[in-house]
């Protein structure tokens, strides 16, 4: 019964870390596999919405970790907090680079993202530099094992219903057709008459505002966040992995993207503890190989991701107001 107990709770956590980068994938979704923005910047607003939500809800700083805030303000307000604060930098990112295309949009995100990061991993006196934010309060934490995490868990898969089901809605309406038109040819888009950069820009801050959500989820359901939390390697680039093997442009895909690949991260953490003392230093760089590896066959076999995009719906009264003349 015990083991049955510690393999419940080993896949519940399993299914709300993967749940919880889903929400980044989602939202990598709107700004990639819908309108066509190279944004390598995951790291940063997933630190913003990481942090924000932690100084407005966590108990007070101690002397040994001082950090701003202490606000202990009830957790829904840090989660909007988290939204608002990642959509208000994105909106200023947004009006500074979208304007640039391709790798040079990818470059400077990855800049911007590094330097978030790195202010918050320096100056103490806002999210307590290298020792991070401890105390973060968690929803149902006093409902004891396991029901505190079977019911966290349920709120996450709550949550991502209803961004998928928003998500999809505005996909297959017109906002996400023009989202399409703009990725496949904005000189087209734009000579229609539509304001490229404005939707642009749209794209960019609804999408960052969910990476900031997934930030603010995952610092409340470990209790603390870390300037480890937002390496690069497992903030930005396993995102990246898991919307392209799963399907870029394809909501599904990037949710099952999110479980494959979090998935085979998580058994690949298991297998390098088997090694020797000689290779477990070599441990990161084997379980990064076996990623690389995943995409290689993935891309082999499908190559738009497991789930590929699918033609956005016409509903029929679209299509009836399509067809009145001029």
């Amino acid at each position: 019964m015990e083991f049955i107990g510690g393999l419940i709770l080993f896949l519940v956590g399993f299914a709300t870390l993967a749940s919880i980068a889903s929400i980044s994938t989602l939202g990598l979704n709107i700004c990639w596999g819908v309108t066509g923005l190279f944004n390598i910047g995951i790291a940063g607003f997933y630190a913003v919405g990481a942090y924000t939500s932690a100084i407005l809800t966590a108990e007070p700083s101690v002397p040994s970790n001082p950090h701003l805030g202490g606000f202990e303000l009830p957790i829904p307000i840090g989660w909007a907090g988290a939204m608002l604060a990642s959509a208000a930098i994105a909106w200023v990112v947004g009006k500074i680079c979208l304007r640039l295309r391709a790798d040079y949009l990818a470059i400077a995100t990855i800049g911007i993202a590094e330097i978030i990061r790195i202010t918050f991993r320096n100056w103490g006196g806002l999210a307590g530099g290298s020792y991070g934010i401890h105390r973060i309060p968690r929803p149902f934490e006093e409902w004891g094992q396991p029901w505190a995490e079977i019911f966290f868990l349920l709120l996450v898969v709550a949550v991502v219903v209803v961004i998928y089901l928003v998500i999809e809605r505005g996909i297959n309406s017109p906002w996400g057709r023009m989202m399409r038109a703009i990725r496949e040819n904005e000189l087209a888009a734009a000579a229609a008459g539509k304001d490229v950069e404005r939707m642009r820009l749209q794209a960019f801050v609804y999408g960052s505002a969910l990476m900031g959500l997934a930030g603010a989820l995952s610092a409340h359901y470990l209790k603390q966040f870390l300037p480890e939390d937002t390496e690069p390697l497992t903030a930005t680039f396993l995102i990246w992995v898991m919307l392209i093997a799963g399907g870029s442009g394809n909501n599904k895909g990037a949710i099952l993207g999110a479980f494959v690949v979090w998935g085979l991260w998580t058994m690949s953490e298991f297998l390098t503890d088997l090694l020797s003392a000689e290779w477990a230093t070599r441990a990161a760089y084997i379980r990064v190989f076996l990623i690389g590896f995943l995409l290689q066959v993935v891309l082999q076999f499908f190559a738009r991701g497991i789930i590929p995009e699918k033609p956005p719906v016409i509903r029929r009264e679209e299509k009836a107001e399509a067809a009145k003349p001029g």
